[in-house]
């Protein structure tokens, strides 16, 4: 007979909570046994998750609520996991959680971008950075992670294999609708949003300081909201300190990532798709990687691109989760995507 892992999602009325319970719900080895809300209390998931109808009967219940269980979800919003994961810890052996709250490890860095002092600033360090890629040992020892920042994710596994390699670099990101979460501001509002490609963050973004530790480069960043709804799009300019073959750019991307499930070299001489494109990979987990090197300076091009609903924030999370349970990190994420859409 088969034993269930038991899971919770706590602030699962969001975009990342829908997602997670989604995916917990596509696994026969996992049960999903309470999702909260506070927004939604009492109603069913498929109220604010309309997908999700007919797939389970289970409403949303209190935060203060919280059962016991092996594994636990936060997707509480930025700032909220801060003061309560001292809390949640007690309820699940094992805790991911997809806000920014516990992604930097130095208490001295987190209020620096997040503009004040952390709640618990003892847990720091205690959550690995949720990017199996980087740290998937760390995650099996400690049970716990953060997952990474959607944009960040995007730049570091671009950046990642070249990091010793590279000087100046910046980073241009084209993100989609849903990475400003579900609440409407007059931003997102239908009107002013279509059509535009609009610099939202043209300096100092908060997810450069995730790029600076996990890859050692102060990468320049600039994010761009433009008119899809899910995805992300990176260029990277990557400033070389020497100049480099192109067999040996390949070698590095085989070197870091041969083996790695969910990343996925794009790069064709022909055909419509001949670089990443996160239309492809719409509700995947995979990241898409590709390059080219400039013959007229000393620069290489890596483009990235990711559903920031999924490797962004809960694909990951659910990949962390296989690690942690010691299961093949595809579990759950086998969707490839869909072509056309």
């Amino acid at each position: 007979m088969l034993t269930l892992t038991s899971v919770s999602i706590i602030g699962g009325s969001g975009y990342v909570g829908g997602e997670l319970a989604r995916l917990v719900l596509t696994r026969e080895d996992l049960e999903l046994v309470q999702v909260t809300s506070e927004s939604a209390l009492g109603e069913h998931l498929h109220t604010a998750h309309p997908n999700l109808r007919g797939r389970t009967d289970i409403r949303f219940t209190s935060p203060t609520e919280l059962k016991n269980v092996d594994y636990l979800f936060s997707a509480l919003p930025h700032g909220s996991s801060n003061s309560r994961m001292r809390e949640l810890i007690t309820h699940a052996k094992h805790v991911i959680d997809t806000s920014a709250d516990f992604r930097l490890t130095d208490p001295a860095v987190y209020k620096k971008w997040y503009g004040k002092d952390h709640s618990s600033p003892e847990l720091l360090g205690t959550f690995p950075y949720g990017l199996p890629e980087l740290h998937r040992e760390d995650m099996k020892v400690k049970g716990r992670a953060a997952a990474p920042g959607c944009v960040a994710t995007s730049i570091i596994l671009g950046l990642y294999p070249f990091r010793n390699i590279a000087g100046r670099v910046i980073a241009d990101s084209k993100i989609g609708s849903s990475a400003a979460g579900k609440t409407p501001s007059d931003s997102s509002h239908h009107p002013e949003r279509s059509g535009v490609i609009r610099p939202y963050a043209p300096v100092d973004h908060r997810h450069r300081a995730e790029v600076l530790q996990e890859t050692g480069v102060d990468v320049m960043m600039t994010v761009h909201a433009v008119e899809m709804v899910r995805g992300i799009s990176t260029t990277l300019h990557i400033e070389l300190k020497e100049p480099i073959a192109e067999k040996d750019v390949w070698g590095l991307l085989r070197g870091t990532y041969g083996k790695e499930p969910f990343i996925r070299v794009v790069r064709s001489s022909k055909g419509t798709f001949r670089y990443p494109e996160p239309k492809l990979i719409m509700g995947s987990n995979y990241c898409d990687i590709g390059f080219e090197l400039d013959p007229n300076g000393n620069r290489l091009v890596v483009f990235s691109a990711i559903d920031n609903l999924m490797k962004g924030a809960a694909g990951s999370a659910m990949q962390c989760m296989n690690v942690i349970m010691g299961c093949d990190e595809r579990k759950g994420l086998e969707f490839a995507g869909l072509h056309p859409i």
